[in-house]
Order: structure tokens, then C-alpha cells, then sequence
């Protein structure tokens, strides 16, 4: 074998190891984000357990919501219909005689540019795409799309965009984006995405 094909396998070992590297630093940062993972319907108190974020308890004998006390990311814990988002600031967890009820939650930590709007938008479809959800009322509330259509779409801040997917008859979930106008960059085009989960609450 000459030498420069053994720098050349030196060279492809290396490369492959740091990939490896990167990959489980990678792994390790998304496992140490502070996560609320839940299941529609389970005891609020087993959610607590699970999550590694801290959250309040639920109040026995009510209905409300609690937020959790640091950025948190949400996990659905369903085997079969699970997702994951990004980290989120604004994150509500309802609950109704001390059981998870619904989600609603913003699922990023400050008003997001146009491209990762889109791009956080179109992970989450996928993921449900991927898990057996369906879209429904595709009719009147079409499934987000990196298109020009879509770009003039959501610049509109009359318009913005509006997504409902079903998990067979167990889940639903409604994804809506809306320009925002953020005081700290007057300037510039922001966007802010709400997520709501919860049982069906509308027919497909």
C-alpha cells in the first residue's frame, strides 16, 4: 500500500470518527433539553414523573393549566403517535380532574424568521406524517409548504396559515402561524407558531 493511500484511509477514519462524535454530542445536547413528556388522558402526576422539566402539580377537584418553570420542549409520549418539538417558552399544560387534559404552546423561544418558521413547521408534519397522523379539512386549512404561495401566504398579516391533523380517533392537533411584530426588531419579519394538542375536538 503506498502513503498516500494511507493518509487517505487515515484521513476517511478521522473524518468518520468525528462525524460519530458530532453525532452523539448531538444526541446528548437534545437529551439534556428540559422536556414535558405527556400522554392526552394519563394521571397529571405521571406526567410530572416523566418529565425532566419541573412543573407545578395539578389542584385536585379543578379545571386549569400549569407552566413550566424553565424552556421546555414538548414530548408525545405515545408509542405509536409520538413527536417531539423544539424548545419552547410559552407552554401550557391543561389539566381536568388531575388529568392532562390538552397542550397549548408556542414551539420556539422567540419570534422566528420566515425560513425557520417554515422550516420548524414542516419537521413537525413530517414527524406526524411519519407517526400515522393525517391531515384533515385539507379542503379550507391545506398542510404548511416551502412554496411562493405560502411565503405570500403567511407575509400576509391578515392571513397566516392554519394546519388540523387527526391521530386516528384518539388525537388532534392544529398548527397555526401568524406574523408577529417583535419590539426588539421592529424591522424585521417575525413569525410565532402555535401548537394545540388535545383529544378530537372537530370531525375530519
Amino acid at each position: 500500500m503506498s502513503s498516500l493511500q494511507c493518509i487517505g484511509r487515515r484521513r476517511g477514519a478521522l473524518a468518520l470518527a468525528g462525524a460519530v462524535l458530532l453525532t452523539l454530542a448531538a444526541i446528548e445536547v437534545l437529551s439534556d433539553e428540559p422536556e414535558i413528556a405527556l400522554l392526552i388522558g394519563e394521571p397529571y402526576e405521571a406526567m410530572r414523573q416523566r418529565s425532566s422539566a419541573s412543573i407545578d402539580p395539578a389542584i385536585p377537584g379543578h379545571s386549569w393549566f400549569n407552566v413550566p418553570k424553565s424552556n421546555a420542549r414538548l414530548r408525545f409520549a405515545d408509542p405509536q403517535f409520538g413527536f417531539v418539538t423544539p424548545l419552547a417558552r410559552f407552554f401550557t399544560v391543561s389539566f381536568t380532574d388531575e388529568k392532562v387534559r390538552s397542550v397549548r404552546m408556542s414551539p420556539q423561544i422567540e419570534p422566528l424568521l420566515l425560513d425557520d418558521t417554515i422550516k420548524v413547521v414542516l419537521d413537525l408534519q413530517e414527524q406526524w406524517r411519519k407517526a400515522g397522523w393525517t391531515p384533515i379539512k385539507v379542503d379550507y386549512f391545506p398542510s404548511f409548504a416551502d412554496t411562493p404561495q405560502w411565503r405570500a401566504q403567511l407575509r400576509d398579516v391578515n392571513k397566516g396559515g392554519k394546519t388540523y391533523w387527526h391521530a386516528g380517533n384518539q388525537y388532534q392537533v392544529v398548527l397555526i402561524v401568524n406574523r408577529f411584530r417583535d419590539q426588539n426588531r421592529p424591522t424585521e419579519e417575525r413569525y410565532l407558531i402555535t401548537l394545540a394538542l388535545a383529544t378530537p375536538w372537530t370531525n375530519p
